[in-house]
């Protein structure tokens, strides 16, 4: 099901960049790079990839606590967003508020942050 909404996104791609204006992570996609398997990173680039460090470098700037605490965004943690409402954030952001970020990820890569934020909990408790 993410994968779907994935590949429905990125076809709005070009809509989400327009919409978020000079927010947006989003450039407009040429004509050879419209597929999703031309855009996704390859398998090895897969094994090495690390969802922690990933939400760190990217999402952490305004999810604070790793998605724990509400910082310039809002805490992830305990979210009730369904997983397509996730993704659809992730891909198309909100104006003013949160930058688009599709073609960014693959569908393994969204999958693993959606169960990333699932997962989290408050800070020092086992995981």
């Amino acid at each position: 099901m993410i994968v779907a909404t994935v590949l429905s996104l990125l076809h709005g791609a070009v809509r989400a960049a327009e919409m978020n204006g000079p927010m947006s992570s989003t450039k407009k996609p040429d004509a050879a790079a419209t597929s999703a398997t031309e855009t996704a990173p390859s398998a090895a680039s897969n094994a090495t990839f690390d969802v922690e460090k990933l939400f760190a470098s990217t999402c952490g700037w305004c999810h604070s606590g790793g998605g724990r605490e509400a910082g310039k965004g809002p805490k992830l943690m305990g979210t009730t967003l369904t997983d397509d409402e996730i993704v659809r954030r992730i891909m198309l952001g909100k104006p003013g508020a949160m930058p688009a970020f599709a073609g960014t990820f693959n569908g393994d890569q969204l999958t693993a942050i959606i169960k990333y934020i699932r997962e989290l909990k408050p800070e020092g408790t086992p995981k």
